[in-house]
């Protein structure tokens, strides 16, 4: 979730930290650069609050803690300080210090993805959240459409994907012990009609008689 690179000079870690701590918005970090993060869309917060609400009951009485997007998290040797959509850690949570407003140990990270920034989240934002020892599962979840794309670590340190696709789909989360029902996950979300018309489908005309798809 990252835009535009703000042209300033170099800040330490320290300096931006006291800087995102009095800001009205939310900056990525990035070895001495900001990058301002872009606006989320109605469609995007309802995605969010539906994947966080689930999570929360889910994980109620149990170990684990899934948090808003207002958590930052650190990747350490990546040299990245970031915001996850979703973000559940399990344990005790570690921070970077006193303030307890930046994680050091997430256990899964959950990103919405937006046009203006879904190959970050797929590229660079993935390889960057892969430096974390302690993440086990990283989810992409999809605006266009019914779409869960869940990558989970296996113990070679490589990364398996799972795809989830359908309102009726349900997207399992074993390290946590959870599941995602996409049904929940997309409650109330909308969709303009020519992004659910299937790809090379043409409205000849309007719905009705003789409405003649192609």
């Amino acid at each position: 979730m990252s835009a535009q690179p703000q042209p300033k000079p170099y800040l330490t870690p320290e300096e931006y930290l006291a800087l995102e701590r009095q800001a009205e918005t939310k900056s990525e970090y990035w070895r001495g650069e900001t990058y301002l993060m872009a606006g989320a869309s109605t469609r995007h917060t309802i995605i969010g609050a539906n994947t966080l609400a689930e999570l929360v009951v889910q994980l109620k009485g149990r170990p684990c803690t899934a948090h808003t997007n207002d958590l930052r998290v650190k990747a350490a040797r990546a040299g990245l300080y970031t915001y996850s959509d979703v973000t559940v850690v399990c344990g005790k949570a570690e921070f970077e210090d006193r303030n307890e407003d930046t994680l050091l140990n997430p256990t899964v990270l959950i990103e919405v993805l937006s046009p203006s920034t879904e190959a970050y989240d797929r590229g660079a934002k993935f390889e960057f959240y892969r430096t974390l020892e302690s993440l086990s599962d990283y989810l992409l979840i999809s605006q266009s459409k019914p779409l869960i794309e869940h990558f989970a670590r296996q113990p070679d340190d490589r990364w398996l994907l799972s795809t989830y696709e359908g309102l009726d789909a349900v997207a399992p989360i074993p390290s946590i012990g959870c599941e995602l029902r996409l049904a929940e996950v997309y409650d109330k979300v909308t969709w303009p009609a020519e992004e659910t018309r299937p790809q090379g489908l043409r409205m000849v005309k309007e719905p009705g008689e003789g409405y003649t798809p192609r």
